[in-house]
């Protein structure tokens, strides 16, 4: 058996539906994994407080810090488990590391995800092709 015809599923029912083909489409679990990992990031109140500051503006830890309320270590985590993501990246200018959004098309989905969620236009966005 070949590498593509081993990876057809057979439903047990058949339903009248016979659609066969959207099986081969099936999402694998590696790319479920990556799906569930952003939707991770996505459920904790403060992360999307912290992602939409930085949908809109590129700021360092201590300035994050004070807009949501929290000690600079538990939002040091929160940016890790956000670059782990993928989501935001960083710069170091001396001392100092400013965080902001990435530029890359998953990123930019959630930023259109939480400015629709918080039934916002973001003027940055208007350029983009989403």
């Amino acid at each position: 058996m070949d590498d593509e015809n081993r990876n057809i599923r057979i439903l047990p029912h058949d339903h009248g539906q016979k659609d066969d083909h959207i099986l081969t489409l099936l999402p694998g679990e590696d790319q479920c994994g990556e799906a569930a990992e952003i939707f991770h990031q996505l459920s904790d109140g403060t992360r999307l407080q912290i992602l939409w500051l930085l949908c809109h503006s590129e700021e360092c830890v201590c300035n994050i810090a004070a807009a949501v309320g929290m000690s600079m270590p538990a939002v040091s985590h929160h940016l890790r488990n956000l670059r782990q993501a993928e989501l935001i990246g960083s710069r170091r200018v001396g001392k100092e590391v400013y965080y902001t959004l990435l530029d890359t098309p998953k990123a930019r989905l959630v930023h259109k995800m939480i400015d629709d969620v918080f039934e916002m236009n973001c003027p940055g966005m208007a350029h983009l092709d989403l």
